[in-house]
């Protein structure tokens, strides 16, 4: 029987380890970020200076000689009914000459989206946009494979990405075309912000961890030269970075990941402009999230089949960048890590009590403590920018951050078989995300057809997984060992809320159907 503790104390100690690491690189990213914060302050101190100097010598101001370049911009949609429009009314109000821009709507609709796009195309042409509406008889590589076909028609010499969700300011190209005059520079990413992260605790915890990728982690990778990512939407590509770079690709989930990587490998640099903000809405329901999480976790294992070794093997690629792009590619397994370590904590609890000569190896396991706490710097480091007052921003930091731990871990199962089948290479399709049209707390989701039940088989065994770690908890006091107690709880809650908006949204889902159902019927009733 000890064999068996000492192989399982192994598997577990290696979770920790990666874990650990993995919080190690997100300290030198929040290091990075501090810098690169610091740096800013400096040029604008530095800029202020040289502004007062020069109106005291009444210097002429050099007059900007840039010109405008033609701009194509995308518009990747499958079956948007509810956003369509209003993505379309949003880019049409872009600050930026008409005679330089065209704008692809890449349809890939089998709904009466098309009839909504075909009838907004006409109505924006009208106005004097250079506008086309390009449909597809088949889904062949999903959004990769819409962007493969449309790019080599497009006129511009940049391509802007905006999802259905998303509803960019109209400076957007103001903001971001000017750093397109470094030669090298191929992308240019912007922030993500959220229409409505006050909606409900689900949208909220997501924009909290949204927000740390799209400051920490995208502008200490960036300030420091280590290899960033497109983030599939709201920003801008250099079309001969594209080309060179070998074109979209469909064979990952994350064809925006894959991208980046042979981008960045073939020498081209990425900008991230955190100032530039492009707000979007966040998935209302959790069999909304639940589609998106598998696919941005299955997608990032793919990628990592992909490129891992590729980035490894490359001359021109230093080591720290290589050593941040492994736990970059592999984030998704931190799932997997979170997911074992839950399941195996009842039988390390039990270990612990039955190998008493053997206490020292457990104190290993302090290493998940100490990781915890450099992530939650982490997060800070992100979630305090958004205060004035730092210590209101610090007690709600205090019920946020473990808030979004829990239910990162009552995620775990679903998103680790995801991140499994991405690194044993099954295929699955690409399955959108579906958009609400929520931008205020008092809109709804319940009439939305694109929502799918989320009630399966292992909604189920998310809630056997409560009374699972109820039952750790209860050791713990049989035992009177309470170090993993705090482990339990949030895995409790974690699991528990997943469980419960899981059942509540498909149930509420389900029922909103059965009325629409009955009022049709009463409705042909009082007609024949």
């Amino acid at each position: 029987m000890e064999t068996v503790y000492f192989i399982m104390i192994a598997v577990y100690g290696a979770f920790i380890l990666f874990i650990f690491l993995y919080s190690l690189m997100q300290a030198n990213l929040v290091l990075n970020y501090w810098k690169s914060k610091r740096e800013e302050r400096l040029k604008i101190k530095e800029q202020r200076g040289k502004l007062k100097d020069e109106s005291c010598h009444a210097e002429p101001v050099e007059v900007s000689t840039f010109i405008p370049p033609m701009v194509t911009i995308q518009l990747p949609v499958f079956n948007e009914k509810y956003v369509v429009e209003r993505l379309i009314d949003c880019v049409i109000q872009f600050d930026y000459p008409i005679d330089k821009l065209e704008i692809q709507v890449l349809d890939d609709s089998t709904d009466d989206t098309i009839e909504i796009i075909t009838n907004k195309v006409a109505e924006v042409k009208a106005k004097g946009f250079d506008i086309v509406h390009i449909t597809r008889t088949n889904r062949q590589g999903y959004k990769a494979g819409a962007l493969a076909e449309a790019t080599p028609i497009a006129k511009g010499t940049y391509i802007a990405i905006f999802d259905a969700d998303f509803l960019p300011k109209k400076n957007f190209l103001q903001d971001t075309i000017p750093h397109f005059q470094d030669k090298n520079v191929g992308v240019v990413q912007t922030k993500w912000e959220h229409l409505n992260k006050g909606y409900s605790t689900l949208t909220s915890l997501q924009a909290f961890g949204l927000d740390a990728h799209f400051t920490v982690e995208q502008k200490g990778r960036n300030f420091a030269g280590y290899f960033i990512n497109f983030n599939g939407t709201a920003g801008i590509w250099r079309k001969s970075c594209i080309l060179d770079a070998g074109g979209w690709e469909s064979d990952t989930l994350t064809e925006d990941l894959d991208l980046s990587y042979r981008a960045q490998l073939k020498g081209w640099k990425f900008k991230y402009l955190e100032e530039v903000e492009a707000p979007a809405e966040l998935p209302a329901t959790m069999s909304a999230l639940k589609t998106q999480q598998f696919r941005w976790s299955k997608g990032a294992a793919e990628c990592t089949r992909k490129n891992l070794v590729r980035v490894l093997q490359s001359n021109n690629v230093s080591v720290s960048t290589k050593l941040h792009a492994i736990f970059h590619l592999m984030n998704s397994f931190l799932f997997i890590c979170i997911f074992c370590l839950a399941l195996l904590s009842v039988p390390m609890l039990i270990a612990k009590n039955n190998l008493p000569d053997h206490q020292y190896i457990f104190k290993f396991g302090s290493l998940f403590s100490i990781s915890l706490i450099i992530l939650s710097f982490f997060y800070w480091a992100s979630y305090n920018t958004k205060f004035k007052n730092k210590l209101i921003a610090f007690l709600f930091f205090l019920v946020k951050f473990p808030l979004f731990l829990s239910v990162s871990m009552g995620l775990s199962l679903h998103n680790a078989i995801a991140v499994l089948e991405g690194y044993m290479g099954k295929k699955s399709p690409f399955v959108r995300t579906p958009k609400f049209n929520i931008t205020a707390n008092d809109d709804k989701w319940k009439g939305n057809q694109y929502i799918t039940n989320a009630i399966t088989p292992l909604t189920m065994l998310e809630g056997a997984l409560v009374l699972y770690f109820v039952y750790g908890m209860y050791l713990s006091f049989v035992y009177g060992d309470y170090g993993l107690m705090p482990f339990y709880v949030m895995l409790t809650i974690g699991f528990a809320i997943v469980f419960y908006y899981s059942i509540y949204h498909s149930v509420n889902m389900l029922m909103n159907k059965k009325n629409k159902l009955r009022k049709a019927q009463l409705a042909n009733l009082k007609t024949t």
